[in-house]
């Protein structure tokens, strides 16, 4: 006996009300949503595997075009041909002609759009539109993604990849990143040119070995009570947030942006939250009682905002004014940053702490990915003796050594 066919009439599908799915017979069904909606839907069965495709809504289609619809359907699953299969390829298809139209710059602009909520701070949107907009625009910007091959990408690379390394490096990831981006929304096809590995490495120089090796200047830890005392003698907002980055071997930006609800003065402890991180993971601070000597200084000097140190318009201290109070002290032959170097080395050289506890101080990440999959503490307690003996070699004036360089940390 032959399956019945168009069960349903028109009346029944202006009336249905009730979610569910209605069968007209041969595959088709009336899908009636929750909120109400109503399209057509064709299910079928392949090797086995029940299958769905949605033939579009109601209001598109009336019952008999929907019949058609399926209808068109059957003769490819007569043929052998997948109708899901098919309907995918031809968006591909479809797609691929639509990226003669879709330039870099534009890929560039919804990668950035889709991608930024995932990012920390706005500052590295900015890093990726500056960047791109100063190399890569120029050669590829208004071209359609689908043409970009590597000698357009080399074009960019070639002029500076020995005079800017570290930027070129970045400038050729971001491409690779939008480029596979622009491949899995359809919009080009084959391999990326802009891919590092078994393609770009064969015809530029690793970044490595042509690379400024780019130092921060650190101070020779035993010089680090001197320049204290020069320090504390320093007047300002920026001579206050140096000082605490100095206690605390925290990075500047943790201590610029820190907000007055991250620190418990009571129990001498400062939690950055991870979103703050360079490892976006939280790091506990033990405050030593001369870190909370100077958070007690910008309470009562300094106060005014949800910032420890305010800068214009109830926004944080800019990273200048940390550079402008070493230029006044006339140290600009050191760098903020190298103070964490100087922290390292006294600890290495001068004190008998693991070196574990010194780079959780540091908040480094653990690069043995078997420990760091069972560590699970912070080693707070063995950190508080340490910040603090910190402190007070920070407090003691000794002599000797110069400035030492030190390789830079990555941005």
């Amino acid at each position: 006996m032959a399956r019945q066919t168009q069960r349903l009439s028109s009346l029944q599908v202006a009336k249905l009300e009730k979610p569910g799915y209605y069968c007209d017979g041969a595959g088709l069904y009336l899908q009636v949503s929750k909120s109400g909606s109503k399209s057509w839907i064709m299910r079928y069965t392949l090797a086995g595997k029940p299958c769905e495709m949605g033939l579009g809504s109601l209001t598109a289609f009336t019952l008999a075009e929907a019949r058609q619809r399926a209808t068109a359907q059957r003769k490819l699953l007569a043929d052998g041909i997948d109708p899901l299969a098919k309907k995918h390829g031809d968006l591909l298809v479809k797609r691929m002609a639509d990226a003669n139209v879709i330039t870099f710059d534009k890929a560039a602009a919804d990668f950035i759009k889709a991608n930024s909520p995932a990012w920390r701070n706005a500052k590295h949107g900015d890093q990726w539109r500056n960047t791109l907009a100063t190399y890569a625009s120029p050669v590829i910007g208004a071209m359609p993604v689908s043409k970009i091959e590597t000698t357009h990408v080399l074009r960019i690379l070639s002029p500076i990849w020995s005079t800017k390394t570290e930027t070129a490096t970045r400038v050729r990831g971001r491409i690779e990143k939008i480029l596979d981006w622009a491949k899995v929304q359809g919009y080009r096809a084959g391999d990326n040119p802009a891919a590092w590995r078994g393609h770009l490495s064969e015809a530029l120089p690793t970044p490595s070995k042509v690379a400024d090796a780019g130092h921060h200047a650190a101070l020779p830890w035993i010089e680090m009570g001197a320049f204290m005392v020069a320090l504390r003698a320093a007047q300002g907002a920026g001579a206050r947030a140096m000082e605490l980055i100095i206690l605390t071997a925290t990075r500047t930006s943790e201590v610029l942006n820190a907000k007055w609800t991250e620190f418990d003065l009571d129990a001498g402890l400062w939690v950055i939250p991870k979103e703050r991180m360079k490892g976006f993971r939280e790091h506990r601070v033990p405050l030593s009682a001369a870190a909370l000597a100077v958070l007690e200084e910008a309470k009562t000097e300094l106060a005014g905002g949800e910032f420890v140190f305010m800068g214009r318009k109830q926004a944080p201290l800019s990273n200048m004014a940390c550079l402008q109070t070493l230029k006044r002290m006339g140290r600009s032959d050191l760098t903020v940053h190298g103070f964490r170097s100087t922290f390292r080395d006294w600890v290495s050289e001068s004190t008998s702490y693991p070196r574990d506890v010194a780079e959780m101080a540091l908040a480094h990440a653990i690069e043995d990915k078997s420990e760091a999959a069972y560590r699970r503490g912070d080693l707070i307690e063995k950190r508080r003796p340490l910040m603090s003996d910190w402190a007070a070699h920070c407090g003691v004036v000794r002599t000797g050594g110069g400035v030492v360089p030190i390789r830079k940390a990555a941005a």
